[in-house]
């Protein structure tokens, strides 16, 4: 089963999206830098996304 580039790239996005939103838990009422909240708001959510359409662009591939 061969994967596609994009596979390993959402799931490096995806965790580190998962990271940041994990650290403004542990943080708490203490100040982050706004580059924690933008990474947290914006990485999972596009390594979901670029996981999905990878998916999907590989089982239409072999289809």
């Amino acid at each position: 089963m061969s994967t596609s580039k994009a596979m390993p790239a959402a799931v490096v996005l995806f965790a580190l999206g998962v990271v940041a939103i994990v650290a403004m838990f542990v943080a708490g009422d203490r100040g982050l830098p706004a580059w924690v909240f933008a990474a947290g708001w914006l990485l999972a959510p596009a390594g979901l996304a670029l996981g999905v359409f990878s998916a999907v662009r590989n089982s239409r591939r072999r289809a």
